[in-house]
């Protein structure tokens, strides 16, 4: 079940980034935070440090871009 839920956050990370790439907004960064979120939930399953690290901040910056733009 992990394994098919990172494919599907992988996906979404990469239909947000071509959503950004064509400054559809805000449905780029609403994927992109779909996709952190599952990230971050793969992320502490796995117990790996470095990925909790990356997608908590990515979680972060997209929130943070999201409600001051």
């Amino acid at each position: 079940m992990i394994n098919v839920l990172k494919w599907i956050a992988t996906g979404f990370l990469l239909i947000g980034a071509l959503l950004n790439s064509m400054n559809i907004y805000p449905a780029g960064p609403l994927v992109c935070l779909v996709a952190e979120v599952a990230w971050l939930y793969v992320s502490f399953k796995w117990r790996e440090p470095s990925l909790i690290v990356v997608n908590l901040s990515m979680l972060l910056l997209i929130i943070v871009g999201l409600a001051f733009t």
